[in-house]
């Protein structure tokens, strides 16, 4: 009887040892998905404009900001006189056959502001805010298109020119044929000179995806003597960021300057072509600069130009925190936005940013309101 009363227990028990463990199981279901939902917040991609607190708060020589007001202003260069020559900017669009046939195609339209665009549309609205910003910044400065002699490309806008250069224009190897047009438009522009001596004009070579919120040319004034700048930060592997170029305006700057874009090409070509689509390119830098014997790579790791003669080329190195500016660094390793930021770029998923900034510049007609803006945005990623 004993055995039995306890085998009738244990009967008894049974349901409940079950329940415990169905009750136990739900709680951590509930609690791993708690913990899996801000890692998908920040993996998602958003078709809105996303604002959360601006970093950098309480920074000296930071932004401050209240919303998307500015609590104390950016500094501002006076550099648009004294400057020995005029500055053009030089970049690289080509548009593709897939962007042309997606014109009509209602389901990829994008809608910024009040504002909709298919693909073709939302790549020519960011080359024309590209454009915005650098007559806002320095009006008198002109912009060159480098682009794929075969393309329909077509830009009416003031002091803007395209410029064909032959090649292969394709996604995978549109990086690698960037720092080619760049080394043949030098060889024109050095041609040129040959013929004209004495008309210097300076060129900064860039990505599309930037706004230039300050006046540039203070970098040809207060350096002298450089004949390429180049932009970094502290990044081991990638120390070097390619979206922002200046070479001088004399002709042994652009020669020297040549010279050194030949033997990022070379590198690049040979030890980095698996990369041809991304990154290759700054990878190649990155050697280029680190091949000369006992440079000292630890100075990437503070903010402060600094210049290094590469393999006969003057080099002048300038940090990305002013002159490179990006939304996601600017949250964590630049912590917050310099007062004197001079560039920002739109890396990565942030292009729907840079529509959304011009907007609220036009409506505001205040740089510092708006950055404050690009600082709320911090790291958040969207659709394009």
């Amino acid at each position: 009887m004993k055995i039995f009363s306890g085998w009738h227990r244990f009967v008894f028990a049974l349901p409940l040892i079950f329940l415990l463990t169905h009750l136990f199981s739900v709680m951590e279901l509930h609690k791993n998905s708690k913990m899996e939902e801000p890692h998908k917040q920040l993996n998602k991609k958003f078709d809105h404009l996303v604002l959360g607190p601006a970093v950098g708060q309480g920074l000296s020589n930071r932004l401050q900001c209240q919303g998307t007001k500015a609590l104390n202003r950016t500094h501002s260069s006076n550099s648009r006189s004294g400057v020995d020559g005029s500055i053009t900017f030089v970049t690289v669009f080509a548009i593709y056959n897939s962007s042309l046939n997606d014109v009509d195609d209602k389901s990829s339209n994008t809608i910024v502001g009040n504002a909709s665009y298919n693909k073709l549309g939302r790549s020519m609205a960011l080359l024309n805010v590209f454009i915005n910003f650098i007559q806002v910044a320095m009006p008198q400065s002109k912009v060159i298109i480098l682009t794929d002699p075969v393309s329909d490309l077509s830009v009416q806008r003031n002091r803007v020119s395209l410029y064909p250069v032959q090649g292969e224009y394709s996604r995978d190897k549109l990086m690698l044929q960037r720092i080619r047009s760049y080394i043949t438009f030098l060889e024109t522009r050095l041609q040129k000179l040959n013929q004209k001596p004495g008309n210097i004009t300076h060129y900064m070579f860039t990505d599309s995806d930037i706004a230039v919120v300050d006046d540039l040319g203070q970098i040809f004034r207060d350096h002298p003597n450089f004949h390429l700048a180049l932009t970094f930060r502290n990044n081991k592997a990638q120390p070097l960021n390619s979206g922002f170029i200046a070479v001088r305006g004399t002709p042994d700057a652009i020669l020297r300057a040549k010279f050194f874009l030949q033997e990022v090409l070379k590198v690049y070509s040979t030890k980095y072509r698996n990369a041809s689509r991304m990154l290759g390119d700054q990878l190649a830098l990155a050697w280029v600069v680190k091949s000369k014997p006992h440079f000292d790579a630890s100075r990437f790791a503070k903010a402060l130009a600094f210049s290094e003669d590469i393999a006969g080329t003057s080099v002048l190195f300038l940090p990305c925190a002013l002159y490179n500016w990006t939304p996601p660094e600017g949250a964590g390793q630049f912590h917050g936005m310099p007062l004197d930021v001079k560039v920002v770029h739109f890396k990565g998923s942030r292009k729907r940013l840079m529509l959304e900034s011009w907007n609220f510049y036009s409506s505001s007609i205040d740089i510092s309101d708006m950055l404050c803006l690009i600082l709320g945005s911090g790291r958040t990623k969207y659709d394009f």
